[in-house]
């Protein structure tokens, strides 16, 4: 029997770093044990804001791969400086921190890219799988976002193809999403982005969550959404006990990108307090950042008590990050705070649920990081201002590891393993 066919169009895609690649780098590995023959289409010359080589091993030598040409406007940008690489993550700088500059660029992505810089990818895409698709049979057709321009292409197919089914992925929300508030849009470009997420709720045959507050805010607008969570890859996540250092320090890490809409200051301020207080703790105590953390964040901790006990190790390759949570004790997770970002998991959560390791989050009270943690009995979540809850928390780990008591308690979650995340999408299919 014939595999059946998914062409997939995806922005990010190998060796594109960071979490948006890994969902359908998974995906697409596992999808042929499912009975499906995936196609990848992505740009040819994109210009992303994370590289990260190794993740290309993980790309089959089988797996068909078509390219077109994009034009991004970010080489106008290079106008705004350092601050480029943060536009083009989706990241910004908020408050005291935004120069006039900053606040120009945040006001023209907003308002002139709609609904982003890759924007003009979406017509030659569609003239291009026009072609394509009449020549060559699909059975499903996915698109995956942000940049959400991705759905743009989607749609246009749809509507050409009408008897193709397809399936818009948000992996991140378009309109809910936290740094929307903070794109200065005018009522009519607001307007503009709130039809356009409309259109693709409407024609999409199935639009995928990655949370289930998600899904549950899609389908209020009309969508037929469901939620698969991203997850963790167990070949990847073994862990590798030869390679593990010895636990000299009482480690928490932040593996990942730290920016200023998510920053955990009541952390630093408890962490603060502890150095100040306790001298078994200033003397074994380690804060690692793996990834890219915000220098207004790293400057603000280098004029604290906690600058003696920081490691920054910079960005790492996915799997040099992965033997740092291993060489942890505690994997630090941030959230916006605010209450509509509930439904968003971050990706990271995932590989820290495969190490084993216990887990601290920030976020709104009621969120799903916070159901997935005592679900999988994996550590606490907190909103921002628990400082007293997140200082004897902090406090009786430290204690558990100085007595040699701190062990793994997590369970159920084989559920997020890649493979069987792709079982349930290939029954979705």
């Amino acid at each position: 029997m014939n595999n059946k066919k998914i062409l997939i169009i995806s922005y990010y895609w190998p060796p594109s770093g960071g979490p948006g690649v890994q969902r359908w780098l998974k995906f697409v590995k596992y999808l042929p044990e499912f009975g499906w023959e995936p196609t990848v289409f992505i740009p040819e010359n994109p210009s992303y804001p994370i590289i990260d080589e190794s993740l290309e091993n993980e790309v089959s030598k089988d797996l068909k791969i078509i390219k077109t040409k994009i034009w991004e406007p970010y080489q106008i940008a290079e106008f705004f400086g350092k601050d480029n690489k943060k536009f083009k993550a989706g990241q910004f700088d908020v408050g005291e921190n935004q120069s006039l500059k900053s606040k120009l660029s945040i006001w023209v992505r907003g308002n002139f890219f709609i609904p982003d810089a890759r924007v003009f990818w979406v017509n030659p895409s569609v003239k291009f799988l026009r072609k394509y698709l009449k020549e060559n049979h699909f059975d499903a057709l996915v698109t995956t976002g942000p940049p959400h321009s991705m759905h743009l292409i989607g749609l246009n197919l749809k509507k050409e193809f009408p008897n193709l089914k397809w399936i818009a992925d948000f992996r991140d929300p378009w309109t809910e999403i936290s740094y929307y508030q903070h794109l200065k849009l005018t009522k009519s470009a607001d307007q503009k982005h709130r039809n356009l997420e409309q259109e693709v709720f409407e024609n999409a045959d199935v639009t995928l969550a990655t949370s289930y507050s998600d899904a549950e805010n899609f389908k209020k607008k009309g969508a037929n959404a469901i939620c698969i969570t991203n997850g963790f890859d167990v070949e990847n996540q073994e862990p590798r006990t030869e390679n593990l250092e010895p636990s000299i320090k009482f480690t928490l890490s932040y593996i990942g990108v730290l920016e200023q809409l998510r920053n955990p200051d009541v952390l630093w301020m408890v962490l603060n307090d502890l150095i100040k207080e306790n001298k078994d703790f200033r003397k074994d105590f380690e804060l690692k950042f793996v990834g890219r953390t915000d220098d207004k964040i790293l400057e603000k901790i280098e004029n604290s008590e906690l600058k003696n006990s920081v490691r920054n190790l910079g960005y790492l390759s996915h799997s040099e990050a992965n033997l740092e949570m291993q060489n942890s004790d505690l994997l630090l997770i941030t959230n916006f705070p605010e209450d509509k970002s509930k439904g968003i998991i971050p990706g990271k959560i995932f590989e820290y649920l495969a190490t084993k390791k216990q887990i601290i989050s920030f976020g709104p009270k009621d969120s799903d990081v916070k159901k997935i943690l005592e679900e999988t009995n994996a550590g606490k979540h907190f909103s921002y201002d628990d400082s007293e809850l997140v200082k004897s928390f902090i406090l009786e780990k430290f204690k558990e590891w100085k007595s040699g008591n701190l062990s793994s308690k997590t369970q159920n979650i084989d559920q997020f393993s890649r493979k069987n995340l792709t079982k349930k999408l290939a029954e979705i299919l």
